[in-house]
């Protein structure tokens, strides 16, 4: 038998098995049995799971948080093309970040080894949020206000990149945070 001609008998579930394809058979059996114990295992045990809190709120509301947050914290302008004001909260405060076409707004600096909240949300789209090099990623969806909590291990500046396709700017869609001693 061979896949182009029939078989010859016509009930082909009852032929035997050949050895290779049993070996292939249990091992991809046992491969997923495993992979289907370590989700709910590596969700309790693993280290990078975010936070799940969300909140309801409007474009209105989260941009007069966020405008109230720039005008608490500016400390001065950044030196990039679009001239955003660099805000510097607190350690251990709250982070107020806005998503909107084309870009993040405002630019963060924060303190290496202090914890913070991120406060996001959209002003108009769905939007990604993949911060680097800590590796978080999450989707912004307008009318919702995520909560992440983030600790920088590390100085220097972080990229805030959107990966979901938000548009013919999508490329452009980066924010800074800067980090520091």
């Amino acid at each position: 038998m061979t896949s182009l001609s029939p078989p010859k008998d016509k009930i082909w579930w009852n032929e035997p098995i050949e050895r290779t394809e049993l070996i292939w058979i249990t091992i991809v059996f046992l491969w997923g049995l495993v992979m289907t114990f370590m989700m709910p295992f590596w969700h309790v045990v693993g280290d990078q799971n975010i936070s799940s809190e969300t909140y309801k709120t409007t474009p209105e509301k989260f941009m007069q948080q966020t405008q109230a947050f720039v005008d608490e914290y500016t400390v001065r302008k950044d030196d990039g093309p679009r001239q955003y004001p660099v805000v510097k909260p607190p350690p251990g405060g709250d982070v107020y970040l806005v998503a909107r076409l084309w870009d993040f707004w405002p630019v963060v600096e924060l303190k290496k080894g202090e914890s913070y909240r991120f406060h996001l949300s959209s002003l108009d789209w769905q939007h990604g949020f993949s911060l680097q090099p800590a590796n978080i990623n999450i989707q912004i969806i307008p009318k919702y206000e995520h909560v992440v909590t983030f600790t920088p291990n590390k100085s220097g500046d972080y990229s805030v990149l959107c990966n979901e396709y938000c548009g013919i700017g999508h490329h452009m869609m980066i924010g800074k945070i800067i980090v520091v001693e």
